[in-house]
């Protein structure tokens, strides 16, 4: 069934001829693996590098041109305050946004252990604006640290700050406390861009986003520590479940943060794997994903007890290390502490109150921003993943977004009507979107510089939000007792021995978890989406590719092959001819095996795609303009490489910061940094909304009156219309 809709798929598209199309430039390197690897269309400069271990994270360049950036897991070994995790800016120094790198030298490689173990820059120096630990909230709370409905900070031994913070909790936790701040968004509050609030992502589970006021005086920026608060830690972000590893983001349109969980722990099945096959074998040996162990007791140590029963036979349950910390998100609700500290033998479930797993994996908006408590809003209609990041196009109403990890995807949502037309959030209405990779080349290999990817966007579902939100209130209150209870002889009361554990697990694995969306109900849907169109099946089969969104993909044919896609942006008030920017950390797995519709050349140090946008805001190609190095490649070529992109900002001059998410490969130093990539087109132009018009293509809409298409903002870029807000215009109603 599976096969029958995928030749129906690609019957209905059309492949494209492709040649060779990107240019050599003479930065471009090649040895005897992968041609033009690395390979960078324009110009790519080192503008800063990072203290020792840790992530170039969260870019954010203010009104004035003054960059800002996290700095993410650095070692503890770190001299001074580069030893903690935090937030800072560059000061001293702005980009120009004249469409040229020339406002900074090319910063040179770290090459002694000073220089390793600091923030350095190109312009300017690394000032920190908070630390992950410093008190806010009148004292009453911890930057970055989420807390017990009853204010106790939840913290583990590995959690523990350098200065013998005690040990609250034992369990697992995804990432010490306060010690992984990605994504940083600046709400202004003032015409200037001068005052406002610094809305920052927390990479943990639970998960977590801080508000900073600051403010910037003379030049130089401050905090208000006393006054910023962890949004987590409201009521209204426990309401909706709270969150889980919250990654990179976005501002919104409408100058709110969106915020993007991370939930890394949503496969239900393996990389290539459906659940069409486990239905149609009959078991789940080898296929079955994290997910179906979500609410095992001591779910992170599924993978030690996979291994144990089935030996030689064993598999990696895709995902698994993704559910340490489930356990305190269910004391961030409320739960009774359990010791479930990863150890095989920890096995007393969680009966009273524990997380509902479908309600994490989605784009956040907090709004009302500026708010004593902002009011968040999980998008449930746009799909549930392991999201990196959503890129709300100007239309409002065309939202890309990036899955990461091992055979994701890429998506789109398209809204009914503008997002801002929607006075409840909760009315938003709209159809999610699959990517199918058309062009007979990509199939073909060769290398990733020479093969864009041809894209048609298969629609999945049309739904609200708060359809979605009742199905999957339907599987509240589904606790770790449940999982005993469904798939083995225990009850209530009974003592969990090995042999339950192994019973409930053998059960799950072989049949699935009953606690949940189930596969027959997966393939059934498919089945049904075949044969009636993605509008046509049962209602109560509608919310499986809102809930199961990449299971759902597979099913019917999707390329779901992308490896850890890991950034999308695009200028702010991108339109007609501009350009979407897609960082792929790494192209290998399923883009480089001999499966499914991409198997090109490996690439280990990834690719960042850019896509054209259409007069529907459409992508329909992505063209590669950053090709990364081979694993085999020496430091000459590596060190001045971009290695594992991760997040991708576009400035308004059209230019992008390219962020690293390094493993090194054959580097001399062991720092990620922070690359200013300017296209060839717009060298010079001081724009970046004529990036996409620069080579004489006539993309642009006529300049007349729009009505209510969503054309009007692209008409404001050009100076008729209403404004398009930048980064850091005043916070306004949505209305």
């Amino acid at each position: 069934m599976v096969e029958f809709t995928r030749r129906k798929l690609m019957a209905t598209s059309v492949a494209a001829s492709l040649g060779a199309s990107v240019a050599t430039t003479a930065s471009a390197q090649e040895d005897g693996d992968t041609p033009h690897a690395p390979h960078v269309r324009g110009e790519l400069k080192r503008f800063s590098s990072t203290a020792l271990g840790a992530e170039v994270t969260g870019p954010f360049v203010f009104e004035d041109g003054t960059p800002l950036y996290s700095v993410q897991h650095p070692s503890r070994e770190n001299p001074g305050p580069y030893a903690e995790a935090g937030i800072g800016y560059f000061s001293g120094f702005r980009f120009t946004m004249n469409g040229e790198s020339d406002e900074f030298d090319e910063l040179s490689t770290p090459q002694t252990n000073e220089e390793r173990g600091v923030v350095r820059g190109g312009g300017g120096g690394f000032t920190y604006l908070a630390h992950g630990h410093d008190p806010i909230n009148g004292g009453s709370e911890e930057l970055g640290v989420v807390q017990t409905p009853d204010g106790v900070n939840i913290t583990s031994a590995t959690g523990s700050t350098p200065d013998g913070e005690a040990v609250n909790f034992a369990g697992t936790q995804y990432g010490d406390a306060a010690y992984n701040p990605d994504c940083n968004q600046f709400v202004a509050t003032d015409d200037d861009g001068t005052e406002g609030y610094l809305f920052t992502n927390w990479e943990n589970s639970p998960g977590n986003v801080s508000r900073i006021p600051i403010s910037c005086v003379d030049g130089e920026w401050e905090a208000d520590l006393e006054h910023a608060i962890n949004i987590a830690n409201t009521e209204a972000f426990r309401e909706i479940g709270g969150t889980r590893i919250n990654c990179y983001g976005d501002l919104s349109p409408w100058n709110t943060m969106l915020s993007s969980e991370e939930n890394y722990a949503h496969p239900r099945v393996t990389p290539m794997a459906t659940a069409g096959e486990i239905v149609e074998t009959g078991s789940g040996k080898g296929l079955t994903g994290a997910a179906q162990f979500w609410n095992r007791p001591n779910p992170s140590a599924i993978q030690e007890a996979v291994d144990g029963y089935y030996g030689d036979d064993a598999w990696s349950v895709q995902g698994s290390w993704a559910l340490t910390g489930v356990e305190f998100l269910a004391y961030y609700l409320g739960a009774d502490p359990i010791d479930q500290g990863g150890d095989e033998s920890a096995t007393t479930p969680i009966a009273d109150v524990y997380p509902n797993p479908y309600d994490y994996g989605y784009h956040v908006d907090i709004r009302e921003p500026t708010a004593d408590t902002p009011e968040p809003v999980k998008y449930y209609v746009m799909g549930r993943a392991s999201w990196e990041a959503p890129d709300v196009q100007s239309d409002l109403k065309t939202v890309y977004g990036c899955s990461d990890g091992v055979n994701k995807g890429i998506y789109k949502f398209v809204a009914d009507r503008k997002i801002t037309c929607y006075d409840d959030p909760m009315a938003l209405s709209g159809t999610l979107y699959a990517p199918l990779v058309t062009n007979a080349a990509a199939a073909r290999g060769g290398s990733p510089a020479d093969v864009p990817l041809e894209i048609d966007w298969i629609p999945m579902a049309h739904g609200s939000n708060a359809e979605i939100a009742g199905w999957i209130e339907t599987y509240d209150d589904v606790t770790q007792a449940d999982y005993l209870e469904a798939h083995s002889d225990w009850n209530e009361g009974d003592e969990v021995t090995e042999e339950i554990m192994e019973e409930a697990d053998r059960e799950v694995i072989e049949n699935g978890n009953r606690n949940y969306v189930t596969n027959e109900e997966i393939v059934e849907w498919a089945s049904q989406y075949e044969s009636e169109g993605y509008d046509g099946v049962d209602d109560e089969l509608r919310k499986v590719p809102f809930l199961e969104t990449r299971a759902a993909a597979k099913e019917i044919g999707a390329t779901i092959e992308f490896r850890k896609a890991e950034g999308v942006d695009s200028v702010d008030g991108a339109g007609p001819g501009d350009y979407v920017y897609f960082g792929i950390s790494e192209l290998n797995e399923g883009m480089a095996d001999d499966d499914g519709e991409i198997r090109l050349d490996r690439v280990d140090g990834g690719i960042v795609y850019r896509g054209r946008l259409d007069e529907e805001y459409d992508v329909s190609t992505l063209e590669p303009v950053i090709v990364g190095p081979d694993a085999t490649d020496p430091a000459d070529v590596a060190d001045d490489a971009l290695i594992n992109v991760d997040n991708v900002y576009v400035m308004d001059d059209g230019r992008v910061l390219c962020c690293e998410d390094a493993a090194q490969l054959g580097r001399s130093y062991s720092n990620d940094c922070l690359y200013v990539y300017t296209p060839e087109e717009v060298r010079g132009n001081g724009t970046g909304s004529d990036a996409g018009a620069a080579d004489g293509d006539d993309d642009e809409a006529d300049d007349g009156d729009d009505g209510d298409d969503g054309n009007d903002d692209q008409d404001a870029r050009r100076g008729v219309g209403p404004a398009v807000p930048s980064r850091t215009s005043p916070a306004r109603p949505l209305r």
